[in-house]
């Protein structure tokens, strides 16, 4: 069969080079990967992923997955490019607490649909992340610390795997599976839906605070005190701190132009905003905490919703010391030569990410403290100086990484073979690798973050 009459039974739409839509429709959040697939299947239901990934395997092509976008991480160059986005069924069981979640869906989208029944999903910073990459990656809430990642609370998953057959994976059903893809993102098949808990919360307590750190001394202690509060935190309270040295540029607010500053964002599960007040006696410039909806929990970091060119990084560290505070304030000190810093989160772990799931998983912050996040804007022509700039703060950091990494955080060359191992233990890393070889021998879902099957020389060792 030729690809040009692939799949005269698609219910949705066949695309090729040089079709209007071709380029929107694999062009997705993250701009400084670019994708040239032979050919685009945008699924408008599960029978047309179980079509295409059939084809795929036919024709010998490897399969890319993609619903928004915000994890781009390999060229899909020549592959099957299956396209999620219109898959968007949303169905909630107020009684059960769960809601079945279409792959095309946001967690806007999510969080609009369940909060009319009194409930709401775990999901991160933005509104604008598709939910089953974020599920597949593991999924680092903003309420991490009292509820874990959000692969603890998926019930099931709806999967085609790579013999084109499409399976509802479980704690009951296919359990390996269902442990592999809670963290192996898309190297096990092609979800098209899933079932999640939902939590019966109305309102939270959060917001940003905003300090000046144009003042090494004084972004010093602003970020010293920051780390000596986070260890007197219960679980209820998440946060970060973000360093940033902009540029001046029209396109940022005037009162952050050419600035260093500091954030502090804080997520409190609970009804004492006591809690924040040694950090507001730090005298931040803007102080936006609140008690607030649920609903409007992804505004508190403000993350762009339009597609964004930037080089991405991220790892995971150890506790920091006063030499790590010296460090750090040195990237963002406004004396210090060249332009702008990239922004720099450090996310507090801990707490229930530390307990045992009730649904294992294949995600673990392997006992870090801290999540490291680097985001460097990369216009064109720049994204070798952005790597670069990266590459700079992950070595000046070195002392501190674990040598670990997250599932969902991996870009660029962290999308290696090599480096994605990082993100997982040794032991679990080899049994995704096995499971690989049972369920993708032929290694047809490689264009993400990959795992290779584990090959016959090492199942012998």
């Amino acid at each position: 069969m030729s690809e040009k009459t692939l799949l005269t039974s698609i219910h949705g739409r066949t695309l090729y080079p040089g079709d209007p839509g071709f380029e929107e429709a694999c062009s997705g959040w993250l701009l400084t990967v670019e994708h040239r697939p032979a050919v685009i299947v945008v699924a408008a239901d599960a029978a047309d992923v179980v079509t295409a990934v059939r084809f795929a395997a036919r024709t010998g092509r490897p399969i890319a997955v993609q619903s928004t976008g915000h994890g781009k991480s390999v060229p899909a160059d020549g592959a099957v490019f299956i396209a999620t986005n219109e898959l968007r069924e949303l169905r909630v069981d107020a009684a059960a607490r769960t809601a079945r979640i279409g792959a095309g869906l946001r967690w806007g989208e999510v969080l609009a649909g369940t909060a009319e029944h009194g409930l709401v999903p775990l999901c991160g910073s933005s509104g604008e992340v598709g939910v089953m990459g974020f599920l597949t990656g593991g999924g680092l809430p903003l309420a991490a610390r009292t509820y874990g990642f959000a692969a603890d609370h998926v019930r099931s998953l709806d999967l085609v795997t790579a013999d084109g057959r499409l399976r509802t994976v479980s704690p009951d059903r296919e359990p390996d599976l269902f442990w592999a893809v809670r963290g192996g993102k898309s190297n096990f098949g092609v979800v098209v839906a899933a079932e999640i808990e939902l939590l019966p919360l109305r309102t939270i307590y959060g917001g940003t605070l905003t300090y000046g750190a144009e003042d090494p001394a004084r972004a010093a202690h602003v970020l010293r005190s920051y780390l000596a509060w986070t260890k007197d935190q219960p679980d209820e309270m998440s946060s970060s701190v973000t360093l940033m040295r902009l540029p001046d540029v029209p396109q940022l607010p005037e009162e952050f132009r050419g600035r260093s500053l500091m954030q502090i964002r804080v997520v409190l599960m609970g009804d004492d905003a006591s809690a924040v007040e040694p950090l507001r006696a730090l005298e931040p410039e803007r102080d936006t905490c609140a008690a607030m909806p649920y609903t409007e929990i992804t505004g508190i970091y403000q993350d762009p919703k339009n597609p964004v060119s930037a080089h991405l990084r991220s790892a995971l560290l150890h506790e920091l010391d006063e030499e790590a505070v010296a460090e750090l304030v040195s990237l963002i000190d406004p004396s210090a030569p060249g332009g702008s810093s990239p922004g720099i989160e450090l996310r507090q772990l801990g707490g229930a990410l530390n307990r045992a799931p009730r649904r294992p998983h294949a995600v673990s912050t392997q006992g870090a403290a801290f999540h490291l996040w680097l985001r460097v804007p990369a216009p064109p022509g720049q994204a070798v100086a952005a790597r670069e700039a990266a590459d700079e703060v992950l070595e000046r950091l070195r002392p501190w990484d674990t040598g670990a990494m997250l599932p969902g955080f991996l870009f660029d060359p962290d999308a290696a073979p090599d480096r994605v191992r990082r993100a997982y233990t040794e032991a679990d890393h080899r049994r995704l690798a096995a499971l690989k070889a049972v369920h993708d021998p032929d290694d047809l879902f490689r264009v993400n973050h990959h795992i290779p099957p584990l090959g016959d020389d090492e199942a012998s060792k």
